[in-house]
């Protein structure tokens, strides 16, 4: 999948025919695998021809090419039914957790004028237009001030929170109809769901409020590092916080052992205090929300769109379950798993 920078269709119709052009790639693939399998003298199943690599390339491409619901969705079910898909749709999926295409400069320039006016650019001594990372709402920007600060400046994708009910509709529906998941994956939840995240995703006057909560609540932890927002350059569809450096959370794979149980120790700890002391969350299991310093030994926290209040009643909950796990009482875990999962 090329990250090259596309524009972002922003019109419901111009979005709705991605989907009819993506639906028809898949049926073109389909026939040339069909006449393919033919002149080899096989007799092609229909799942043989639907699920060739190309076909599932072409579908992650669209995905990600529309950004917001459709690629979030796709993310979902990778990480949540990716056993039970079938393993070429996976590989590609899973893609969809790191890569996505970011907005050309020209769009990119059309934004930040729009929320920061035509002289915008004065406000910073240099402004990276390539993006240093683009997900599924936007992507981010490292920008020097001439006080010498660097900020990270997430900009929102244009039309992307206003499609996200109608992506997410769409792109189910390609996928009942494709057949390119299994008929005993019931994925009407994670559209519930999908939903309901990207638009908490997609408010950054939220996700602003939600960072500054955690900020305060990290505090100086020398374990952790948490950005401070700039409010003087953030808008509804622009965050700017402080960047905050750090390598991939993969590279400690290559890291020593003490290094990688110090870095375990502090996402277990965060859990914790997140669950049990907290009462606020950041929920998105994605690794790319986390950044890992070697030089200081601290956990970078990152993208708080997915911050959410955690109830008493479900804390109690978690709390006795895992009292029950620590005591070794299997009906006891059994008992608090069923209650915890009821609420």
């Amino acid at each position: 999948m090329a990250n090259d920078g596309r524009e972002v269709p922003r019109g419901r119709l111009a979005r709705f025919g991605r989907f009819g052009r993506m639906a028809g790639g898949v049926a073109g693939g389909m026939v040339a695998e069909g006449a393919r399998r033919l002149a080899a003298g096989e007799r092609p199943k229909m799942s043989d021809m639907l699920l060739t690599p190309a076909n599932a390339t072409r579908v992650a491409d669209q995905l990600a090419h529309l950004r917001g619901a459709a690629m979030k969705l796709g993310q979902m079910i990778s990480m949540d039914a990716g056993d039970m898909l079938p393993p070429e749709l996976t590989r590609i999926l899973a893609r969809l957790r790191d890569d996505a295409h970011h907005m050309p400069p020209q769009q990119l320039d059309k934004v930040l004028t729009a929320e920061w006016g035509r002289d915008w650019r004065r406000r910073f001594r240099h402004f990276q237009a390539h993006p240093i990372a683009a997900a599924s709402i936007g992507q981010v920007h490292r920008a020097d001030m001439a006080d010498g600060r660097t900020l990270a400046i997430k900009v929102q994708y244009p039309g992307v929170a206003a499609s996200i009910d109608a992506d997410v509709d769409n792109v189910a529906t390609l996928l009942r109809v494709s057949g390119l998941l299994p008929r005993e994956i019931d994925i009407a939840p994670l559209l519930v769901e999908a939903k309901r995240q990207l638009h908490e995703e997609a408010d950054y006057g939220r996700e602003r409020g939600m960072l500054e909560r955690y900020a305060a609540l990290v505090g100086d932890d020398p374990a952790y590092a948490v950005p401070t927002p700039e409010p003087a350059l953030s808008t509804p569809r622009v965050l700017a916080m402080s960047f905050v450096a750090g390598d991939r959370i993969e590279t400690l794979e290559e890291r020593p052992q003490e290094e990688r149980d110090r870095a375990a120790a502090a996402l277990i700890a965060l859990v914790l205090r997140e669950l049990f002391g907290w009462g606020i969350m950041q929920t998105d299991p994605n690794f790319a929300n986390y950044r890992w310093q070697a030089e200081t030994g601290r956990l970078v926290l990152l993208d708080f769109g997915a911050t959410r209040e955690i109830l008493p009643a479900t804390r109690a909950g978690y709390h006795r379950l895992l009292m029950a796990g620590l005591s070794g009482d299997r009906d006891a875990v059994r008992e608090a798993a069923v209650a915890a999962r009821s609420r």
